[in-house]
């Protein structure tokens, strides 16, 4: 079986190793430049390539007609698409002779669109996974073809919950491959009524609004906790990043005043911020937004007077 790989991130590198370690031949794969702009806190799978001595292209903003007909003339068996960041043409879909596939980071129907793994964190849930599906001119809406589900522990950053959803693509297209190699794809209904859409994320989505509930501020802080962009308030005119916290528990929330002002205040060795339910969230590293990654002295942290 011959496939074509659109791949970026950890998925992509884990996608890719996959294919091959299964026996699939790769005639192309497809990736995306580094960006210099970027945090790239992820492995490349140009290297993965590389290793494999495997010929690659490069997409920044989208498929061109050129390399959609290089993928064409390749006549694929399958397109796969892990964690690329465009979508793919019709033509590209098209090429595939059994089928196009993509890995989505969410249990399918749930968390379709953007940024799945930090939209799921965002919303407290206790579960998510990673779902190969059939792909189509509509995002995330082809028929499910694989999934496996991962847990979301009460304090895991989303980059500790993307790293199980890594795991978990591995699994499932491993689980689904030896079907693939034989030229079957198992499929069941991606009932997108039971779903949910989600577009993507500003850094200006990070802005803490202290009148929430202290467990929507702290999932929010866990949402976008480094090496995402991070959560972040203004004080004093200075701005700061909540780079770990903590939900604070009743007998630390007690130790702030009643009718303590929202925010920041020392308790003790600890920095507390009241939230809008009277419940706190214990702040345990900062940093100034204009030195991003250098931890803040506990003499500088900012609190009410």
């Amino acid at each position: 079986m011959k496939a074509v790989v659109f791949a970026y991130h950890n998925v992509g590198v884990r996608g890719l190793r996959t294919l091959l370690a299964a026996g699939m031949e790769v005639a192309l794969v497809v990736t995306h430049p580094d960006d210099p702009q970027e945090n790239r806190w992820f492995d490349r799978v140009a290297d993965v390539a590389a290793e494999f001595d495997l010929p690659v292209a490069y997409v920044d903003q989208a498929v061109d007609a050129a390399l959609a007909q290089r993928v064409s003339a390749l006549a694929p068996d399958y397109v796969f698409s892990f964690y690329f960041r465009r979508m793919l043409p019709a033509e590209v879909l098209a090429a595939a002779r059994i089928a196009a596939l993509n890995m989505h980071g969410s249990l399918l129907p749930k968390y379709r669109g953007r940024v799945p793994v930090n939209w799921a964190v965002l919303h407290g849930e206790r579960e998510t996974g990673a779902t190969l599906h059939v792909m189509e001119a509509k995002p995330d809406a082809g028929d499910i073809v694989a999934q496996q589900a991962v847990p979301i522990l009460p304090d895991d950053t989303a980059k500790e919950v993307f790293d199980k959803v890594t795991v978990a693509a591995e699994i499932a297209l491993a689980g689904v491959l030896p079907q693939l190699l034989q030229g079957r794809v198992p499929r069941r209904r991606n009932d997108l009524a039971a779903g949910s859409y989600f577009g993507g994320r500003k850094p200006e989505d990070g802005r803490i609004d202290w009148a929430q509930p202290a467990q929507a501020v702290y999932n929010l802080i866990r949402a976008v906790a480094p090496p995402y962009p991070g959560a972040f308030f203004d004080h004093a005119g200075r701005r700061y990043i909540v780079a770990r916290a903590r939900l604070a528990r009743p007998a630390q929330a007690a130790l702030l005043p009643a009718d303590a002002p929202l925010g920041p205040h020392r308790a003790g060795p600890l920095l507390l911020a009241r939230c809008g339910d009277g419940g706190a969230v214990a702040l345990h590293e900062l940093w100034d937004a204009s030195h991003p990654g250098v931890p803040l002295p506990p003499a500088d942290w900012p609190v009410h007077p």
